[in-house]
């Protein structure tokens, strides 16, 4: 069941959508050469703190998870796509990051991903998240009232593929809300006027994953989490939370 947002509710997402921007800025601002990923995790635990937020993710555990996920920040590096469990891994010079970030503000959940460099960049990571972001753009600029889910998804899928990069299968956006995941489903691919219908107060995640290697398969790792690329190529992941609204789409994540 898809619920529709009051704009009284949109605005208080934005508010938890700011948390979340604000954790990923200052983890993304610290991470270099040497900090620890469990130091990004305690920083963005203080940006929560001092919000008076509390975190979707710390003891999530969907049907797949072995365990309850231990974090408050997913921080997945070269060939993680998603769901990476923060340990005392150090950065490295050329590490290609993707932090996955949620927050839950007086009932309302915001929910948001980056993908970045840590020291000297490889051409080939900038490409890769170039093209990420410029997916996720294409299914923002699709969130409008009147067209259809399958519009957002082929609007990413199109330009993920147009690169030449792979698509992970089964994994992609998904309602917000009062709960971190709702109806409906978002996928990263799609075919064009399918779906359901987009209205005013739907408030989407829309999250392109992008692997580099060009496969669409991907392997869970021994932590029953992380899933990662077949081949080692590396992954880009970016989100943001988005209101469709009468006047255009509202990205409540913005940073």
């Amino acid at each position: 069941m898809v619920e529709l947002k009051t704009d009284s509710s949109i605005d208080a997402m934005y508010e938890a959508g700011q948390v979340v921007a604000r954790a990923l800025t200052a983890a993304r601002d610290a991470a270099d050469v040497g900090v620890s990923l469990l130091e990004l995790d305690a920083l963005a635990r203080e940006v929560l703190r001092e919000a008076g937020a509390s975190s979707p993710f710390l003891g999530y555990r969907p049907s797949f998870a072995p365990t309850p996920f231990p974090a408050v920040l997913c921080a997945s590096v070269n060939d993680a796509i998603v769901h990476g469990i923060p340990t005392t891994y150090r950065l490295r010079d050329g590490d290609l990051v993707s932090l996955d970030f949620g927050a839950e503000l007086n009932g309302w959940v915001g929910d948001s991903a980056i993908s970045f460099t840590v020291g000297t960049p490889r051409p080939a990571d900038l490409r890769l998240i170039a093209t990420a972001e410029r997916a996720l753009a294409a299914g923002i600029e699709a969130a409008v009232v009147g067209n259809r889910v399958g519009d957002i998804a082929y609007a990413v899928g199109s330009v993920c593929r147009a690169g030449g990069y792979g698509v992970p299968d089964g994994f992609g956006g998904h309602g917000v809300g009062r709960h971190m995941h709702e109806d409906p489903p978002v996928p990263n691919e799609g075919r064009p006027g399918r779906g359901l219908r987009l209205r005013h107060g739907m408030v989407l995640a829309i999250e392109p994953m992008l692997v580099a290697g060009g496969g669409d398969t991907y392997y869970a790792a021994p932590d029953g989490w992380t899933l990662r690329t077949h081949d080692g190529s590396r992954a880009a992941h970016v989100e943001h939370t988005v209101a469709i609204t009468d006047s255009g789409p509202r990205v409540l994540t913005a940073r």
